[in-house]
């Protein structure tokens, strides 16, 4: 697989080799150009970099217990770091257990509050700050799309948050009712 790195320096994109193939979203982004979003699921990370946006990443502990269903492969937050542009951030993911707000994540960078929440079975809405900035959706394959809300200022590092976050654990999630049904249709015999 291709680990890509920006080197500081320069601010180039460097490839660094590693045995399986990153799964790659490269997307057309309306207001910050190309895109290009990796993500290895077997070694637990994203990254995501662009001529104009800072790039962000998002890595699980080695060692970390995964669940096939989160992209990153884990949804606690002790397993999981991510930088915007090199820093540290603090990362809060919820547990994601029966309602879609127990999916949303959370993070904190330079005293600004991001949430991706989902809203719909497929997509999620990330807020700054609790403005909504834009809708994402990628189905844990590493390919995101956003689209941004009309009149919102959306800074790059939004963006990078917002591509890196919908990559690492996905978007959308089912209501309640419907994750109710599904579970007593397992209980049913046959």
């Amino acid at each position: 697989m291709t680990h890509v790195t920006l080197d500081k320096d320069s601010g180039n994109p460097e490839a660094e080799e590693t045995e399986e193939e990153a799964l790659t979203g490269p997307v057309k982004d309306d207001r910050f150009g190309d895109i290009t979003v990796l993500l290895n699921d077997e070694e637990g990370w994203v990254e995501v970099f662009g001529d104009a946006i800072p790039p962000a990443g998002v890595d699980r502990a080695p060692g970390a217990e995964t669940e096939n269903h989160v992209p990153i492969g884990t949804r606690d937050g002790d397993h999981l770091t991510m930088t915007v542009d090199g820093e540290p951030v603090a990362l809060a993911p919820a547990k994601g257990k029966l309602s879609r707000r127990s999916y949303a994540v959370d993070v904190t960078r330079d005293g600004v509050a991001y949430r991706l929440v989902p809203d719909s079975i497929a997509g999620s809405r990330l807020l700054r700050d609790g403005q909504h900035l834009g809708d994402f959706s990628s189905d844990g394959d590493g390919r995101v799309l956003a689209e941004w809300k009309e009149g919102a200022e959306v800074s790059p590092a939004d963006a990078s948050v917002g591509y890196a976050l919908a990559a690492a654990f996905g978007t959308g999630g089912q209501p309640m009712w419907m994750m109710a049904i599904e579970a007593a249709a397992e209980l049913l015999p046959g």
